[in-house]
């Protein structure tokens, strides 16, 4: 029986790529920062289905904003070991969002939770799975990015530093563990139909990234395709960027309808 490790997995595309590994039959690890959130989560997923083994753990990436809980990180890899539950397959998807970061006003510790957050506590969950996966013949890792690691917006420094950071350690873990058989990839989304679009639909309402070439943007599903391909199809693929946004990172600006624009 396969298993995918997926953090970040009690709302939103957590759960709509936790969704896509139990439709097709795996086991299932998550992880989420709050334990009752995690524990309503883990219920919900046996809700839709009884027949998979799913686990969720309450892991939180820093135990303050300079440091990493690297701790829990290998308690939660020890209990697996326990629980002979080996990991094939890690999708990085909990991340701090870095929102609202304005140069001559957040405190520097602020940026470090996000760098810590997004960079240095992927690293460390990607060094306790990957041991494994070179004991067992190999294995994958995926990186929820963002294609804000090229295209930045407003007041987002440090989450934008963050995800170009992860690219570069992205390529190196691909580089490095590519002996072992493990494959590393990102998928980059764009704009993605979360929550906080449906809760503020006057912002989202005429967003400029919402103007894609394609005239839409990701909802959940779609980014889970995505990471599904490098899971259970990209045998001979590694070090790679899937980018899932309607088009947004190739166009220099949005077209925006004039009467869009004078709503």
């Amino acid at each position: 029986m396969k298993t995918a490790l997926v953090t970040g997995a009690c709302t939103n595309t957590g759960v709509d790529i936790v969704n896509k590994f139990l439709e097709e039959g795996y086991t299932v690890v998550f992880t989420g920062r709050d334990i009752k959130k995690v524990v309503s989560a883990e219920e919900k997923y046996k809700e839709k289905f009884p027949d998979c083994k799913i686990l969720g753990y309450a892991l939180n990436s820093v135990t303050d904003e300079n440091t990493v809980d690297e701790e829990g990180v290998k308690n939660l890899f020890d209990d697996l070991d326990k629980k002979g539950i080996f990991v094939d397959t890690v999708v990085l998807n909990a991340a701090d969002q870095g929102l609202n970061m304005k140069i001559f006003e957040n405190p520097l510790s602020d940026f470090l939770r996000v760098i810590n957050t997004n960079v240095i506590w992927n690293y460390s969950i990607c060094e306790c799975a990957a041991k494994r996966m070179k004991e067992n013949g190999g294995g994958n890792i995926v990186f929820i990015n963002s294609n804000t690691a090229y295209r930045v917006i407003p007041d987002r420094i440090a989450y934008s530093t963050s995800k170009g950071a992860q690219l570069g350690m992205m390529r190196a873990l691909a580089f490095d563990l590519g002996k072992y058989n493990i494959r590393v990839n990102a998928v980059l989304p764009g704009m993605i139909r979360t929550d906080r679009w449906i809760k503020n639909p006057d912002f989202y309402k005429n967003v400029p990234s919402k103007y894609t070439p394609i005239g839409d943007v990701a909802d959940g599903t779609d980014v889970a395709d995505a990471v599904w391909y490098f899971a259970a199809h990209a045998r001979n693929t590694t070090g790679a960027e899937l980018v899932v946004d309607g088009g947004n990172t190739i166009q220099l600006y949005p077209i925006i309808p004039k009467d869009k624009g004078e709503e």
